[in-house]
């Protein structure tokens, strides 16, 4: 087995570990994360779909609780790993009579041709990816020439002593929950050959608007 085979083996059994996990907290997972919409997350999250426009793809849609924030006019594709988190995701789409397509994928390798979305979003997602680059990556290819990138994250503490309770402390809510709390997004998504645009950090939230690298495709 080449290094390369080893590499892929092991990001495919890491991320299907995560969705394990997403399966398994599908149910409850909006009341585990409702103490961060409380601290702004869904102000936060308003903000950043605000900018969607075109053919828009949400990576991790998770419950869907996105799906109610976008402009009017966008047309939504929304993926995520978890079916579990699909079926809430749908229930919520015709709850509030959104139209949605949805599927069943994995950012990291999108079922999608180059150059296809206008926009692509996702709201902390990139702490639960397996590779990040390499959903990063995925998301440069299927967007357009002309396309934007919204993220909403959250990253690792900058203090030094935050910063190592959060390396201390990923093992576990990773385990738990599927998600990793050091994380360094900002340095990924410019990892990924993607340029930034604009980012607003506030604490550990960064509000990042991208688009494909300059420098072109290789």
């Amino acid at each position: 087995m080449t290094a390369d085979e080893m590499s892929k083996g092991h990001e495919r059994s890491g991320q299907e570990a995560v969705t394990r996990r997403y399966d398994r907290v599908a149910r409850f997972y909006d009341l585990y994360d409702a103490p961060m919409e409380l601290l702004g997350g869904h102000r936060r999250r308003k903000r950043v779909l605000a900018g969607a426009s075109g053919h828009t793809l949400e990576v991790g849609v998770g419950t869907g609780k996105n799906l109610d924030l976008y402009p009017t006019g966008v047309d939504l594709t929304a993926i995520d790993v978890s079916s579990n988190m699909l079926t809430r995701a749908r229930g919520r789409a015709k709850r509030h009579g959104v139209d949605v397509a949805f599927d069943l994928a994995d950012v990291q390798h999108l079922p999608f041709p180059d150059d296809f979305f206008d926009t692509v979003t996702a709201t902390c997602v990139f702490c639960s990816v397996a590779d990040p680059v390499s959903g990063l990556v995925e998301i440069g290819r299927v967007l357009k020439p002309d396309g934007r990138i919204l993220l909403l994250e959250h990253v690792r503490p900058r203090g030094r002593i935050t910063g190592w309770i959060a390396d201390r402390l990923t093992p576990l809510v990773s385990k738990v929950i599927g998600s990793n709390i050091n994380r360094r997004t900002e340095e990924n998504v410019d990892k990924a050959g993607l340029d930034i645009e604009v980012v607003h950090r506030s604490g550990v939230w960064r509000e990042i608007v991208g688009r494909p690298g300059s420098g072109g495709r290789s």
